[in-house]
């Protein structure tokens, strides 16, 4: 079974996405802002992070940025889930290490190919 970290301080986006990802049988852990994200980063060994860009504390943006630094955690493939619809969003975001970014909102079948896509590398 998969371990994916979802971080979404939206409580309905968080349940939307949990909606997607469960009939997959992923194992879903969820962080309401970008230290509770990077704290559990840390402590458990994810096989998919899901970030929102827009958060307390720290963006998506710098936890992607950071994770793609860290020994440990690079290879732990990043997906962005955001309202940041600009190209220069887009562009930023694959700057920071992301392998798929994502704009709200969007249709569950976008996020499964997108798991499925990061989840085989």
């Amino acid at each position: 079974m998969y371990k994916v970290l979802v971080a979404e301080d939206s409580n309905v986006d968080a349940k939307y996405i949990e909606s997607i990802l469960k009939e997959g049988g992923y194992e879903l852990f969820f962080a309401k802002d970008g230290e509770e994200a990077e704290e559990l980063i840390k402590r458990e060994n994810f096989d998919l992070v899901i970030l929102d860009v827009v958060m307390p504390k720290k963006n998506g943006f710098q936890i992607c940025r950071e994770m793609k630094k860290n020994e440990k955690t690079k290879n732990i493939p990043v997906i962005i889930v955001t309202s940041k619809k600009e190209e220069a969003d887009k562009y930023w975001g694959k700057m920071q290490g992301a392998d798929e970014y994502i704009t709200k909102p969007f249709e569950p079948i976008d996020l499964l190919v997108a798991v499925k896509k990061c989840l085989k590398k």
